[in-house]
């Protein structure tokens, strides 16, 4: 990859970026390749880089039926962490955070990764409790977490209403100092970045229609640029899952919600990584521009909508301003909804399905940001070896069968 120097930098700024080179390529489609991925976002993207960089496979195409990292991936609250309970989440979200943490000098990109801790707040007796047995579960799994009194609290992030007469009183927490928040498109335009070098064909509005199979084998996918032949064929298109799937005969347990976020006009640094509430419905950070970013809860339906929701919006700024009644001033600027595909046990669905070739990166819920590199980097093994990566062994399709679930319910920052 072309690195720039100050001078270089800055000739190109001086000229109105006229003549700065593309960051990846945007080819025609070929007639066939070895692997067809549907879906340009975070974990599309990041599974056509480790399918090029690790094992090889570069004759790999992306499809996005609209603009590259425009769907979940340019919608969320930008949240990584790995405080999940069950030891199969743990691991894996722990090993998706240990790879961000080297992640810019891998992809010689920066993705603004800002480890300023995700802090669980607790409201009663009952509460801290449950934080306790939390943060046990992550030490003995070798994972960072932090029980904090309330006194610890205050002083860490002083705009909290720690105070006995707040509306929900804060009796203590837990933090996980390696928590924080990484900026959400350069995560993608790295990995298209990364990917597009390595060979890999990255093609915007191209829409796929369809998906070809014969004897239980995927053969390619219909689009709106013609028909493509592949020997393998991966779905990674968040809340769209269940319409893809439909597509090949699937029926998938998982349903599309839209997840409501907001973030204010900015402000000086006031606030340092990431303030969750389960109990109040809310969580808060600060973005890189003096943003302070709210995350709400999924809307009481299914809908493919990615818009604002007035009644989610009441019920959530409600719920931040009582933690945070001094930024009761401050203008709301936008609202917006990403689509979240839920599972019945709110952990994901990645790994092989029942047709041979085709493969799934789904059901993140609220995990899916968090969860990029190494979605992409286990379904890119899965991909290469037609088995399944070690890792996501728990969370295939199987279990609705075996009845193996692995509930994360509690630990996806805000229910839904």
């Amino acid at each position: 990859m072309e690195k720039y120097s100050l001078l270089q930098l800055a000739k190109h700024a001086l000229s109105g970026h006229r003549h700065w080179p593309q960051a990846w390529r945007s080819p025609a489609p070929k007639a066939s390749y070895d692997v067809v991925i549907i879906g340009g976002g975070g974990h599309g993207l990041a599974t056509a880089y480790y399918l090029a960089n690790q094992h090889g496979i570069t004759n790999v195409a992306v499809l996005e039926k609209g603009w590259l990292g425009g769907g979940n991936t340019g919608r969320n609250t930008t949240v990584v962490r790995s405080n999940y309970f069950y030891p199969q989440s743990t691991l894996f979200f722990d090993h998706s955070l240990k790879l961000y943490e080297k992640l810019a000098l891998e992809l010689n990109y920066n993705v603004m990764l800002s480890q300023g801790g995700i802090l669980t707040l607790g409201h009663s007796r009952h509460d801290m409790e449950m934080l306790e047995r939390w943060s046990n579960s992550l030490q003995l799994q070798g994972v960072d977490a932090q029980m904090l009194t309330t006194e610890q609290i205050g002083a860490r992030t002083p705009l909290l209403d720690t105070s006995p007469a707040a509306r929900y009183p804060i009796w203590g927490g837990f933090i996980q100092h390696r928590g924080g928040v990484a900026r959400h498109d350069a995560v993608a335009w790295g990995y298209a970045r990364a990917a597009d070098a390595k060979g890999v064909d990255i093609i915007q509005n191209c829409e796929v229609k369809g998906i070809r199979t014969s004897a239980k084998q995927v053969q390619g996918v219909e689009t709106n640029c013609g028909y493509i032949r592949a020997d393998k064929v991966a779905i990674a298109v968040a809340g769209h899952t269940s319409v893809l799937g439909a597509m090949a005969g699937l029926k998938l347990p998982i349903v599309s919600q839209p997840l409501q976020a907001m973030v204010s006009e900015p402000v000086k640094p006031c606030l340092d990584g990431v303030v969750l509430s389960g109990a109040v419905h809310t969580y808060v950070s600060q973005s890189d521009r003096g943003e302070i970013l709210i995350g709400g809860g999924a809307d009481r339906y299914m809908s493919y909508g990615q818009r604002g929701n007035l009644p989610i919006v009441e019920e959530t700024l409600a719920a931040t301003l009582h933690l945070f009644p001094h930024l009761s001033r401050l203008k709301l600027m936008r609202q917006w909804a990403g689509i979240v595909d839920i599972s019945p046990d709110r952990s994901p669905v990645i790994g092989k399905t029942p047709i041979a070739g085709l493969y799934l990166s789904s059901g993140w819920g609220t995990g899916g940001f968090k969860a990029i590199p190494a979605g992409g980097e286990t379904l890119a093994y899965t991909i290469a070896h037609d088995r399944c990566h070690e890792l996501i062994e728990p969370f295939g399709l199987h279990r609705f069968v075996t009845g193996a679930l692995i509930d994360e319910g509690a630990a996806a920052g805000v229910a839904h």
